[in-house]
C-alpha cells in the first residue's frame, strides 16, 4: 500500500512506455514526478515533449553538476509532500521476470529525506499489444532507517538497496513473458527504446538478479 505522504516509488523498467501506465495507476495525489530522464537538451525529441507536455518529469544534465542540481529538486517536491518515481535500474531490461542490480540512488535520496522507499513492479509491457494485461503491482513500503538529517551511510544505503531488490525480484516472479507483438505491437514497443546494447537483448534466465552486461 502507498503511503498517505511522500515517498520514492523504485519501479521496475522495460519499456519507454511504463511511465505513463504508472501515471494511470497512481493516486492523483500526492502529485508523482519522474526523476530523469538524463538529457543535455529536453526540448529535442517526441518522447521529451511528452514529458514535458505533462510537466512531471525531473530531467538533469549529464554530469555531475546537473544531478546535484535535480537531486536539489527532488529534495524540495519532497517537502511539499510530492511523490517521486525512479526506474531504479538506471536502464531498461528484457523479461518480464527479470531485474536488473538496482542503483544506489533511490535508496540514497529515500534515506537523506527521511521518506519510504516502495517497490513498485511494472509487468506486461515487454511487448506491446492490443489487450494484452499490464499489472502495477505495489510492494510494502521501506522505512527510510535516518531521520532526514541529511545522512545516508554507505552501509544503510547498502542494506535498503537489497531490500527493494529482493522485493521487486518477488513482485515480477509470477508474471509470463508474452510473445512477440505483431509488426504494429512490435513497431510500438520498440518505437523510443533505448537499448544499451544497440539492440534488444535476449531474455535472461528466471529466479535471479540479471547482470546488465
Amino acid at each position: 500500500m502507498l503511503p498517505a505522504g511522500p515517498s520514492i516509488l523504485c519501479f521496475s523498467h522495460q519499456n519507454w512506455i511504463d511511465p505513463f501506465f504508472l501515471i494511470s495507476a497512481l493516486p492523483e495525489r500526492p502529485r508523482t514526478h519522474f526523476f530523469g530522464p538524463e538529457q543535455e537538451d529536453m526540448t529535442r525529441g517526441f518522447r521529451n515533449g511528452l514529458m514535458r507536455w505533462g510537466g512531471v518529469a525531473v530531467p538533469y544534465r549529464p554530469g555531475r553538476r546537473g544531478l546535484v542540481a535535480a537531486t536539489g529538486r527532488v529534495e524540495e517536491l519532497l517537502a511539499g509532500g510530492d511523490r517521486i518515481a525512479i526506474a531504479g535500474e538506471g536502464r531498461i531490461h528484457a523479461g518480464e521476470g527479470v531485474v536488473l542490480p538496482l542503483l544506489e540512488g533511490p535508496a540514497y535520496m529515500a534515506l537523506r529525506s527521511g521518506v519510504p522507499l516502495v517497490p513498485v513492479a511494472v509487468n506486461g509491457t515487454s511487448w506491446l499489444a492490443f489487450r494484452r494485461r499490464v499489472r502495477v503491482r505495489i510492494g510494502r513500503p521501506v522505512a527510510a532507517a535516518g531521520d532526514g538529517s541529511r545522512s545516508a551511510t554507505s552501509e544503510a544505503v547498502e542494506a535498503m538497496t537489497a531490500e527493494v531488490q529482493a522485493a521487486l525480484l518477488e513482485l515480477v516472479s509470477d508474471f509470463p513473458d508474452p510473445p512477440r507483438s505483431c509488426w504494429i505491437g512490435g513497431r510500438l514497443t520498440e518505437l523510443f527504446n533505448d537499448w544499451p546494447e544497440g539492440a534488444r537483448p535476449p531474455v535472461p534466465p528466471r529466479g535471479g538478479t540479471a547482470a546488465d552486461t
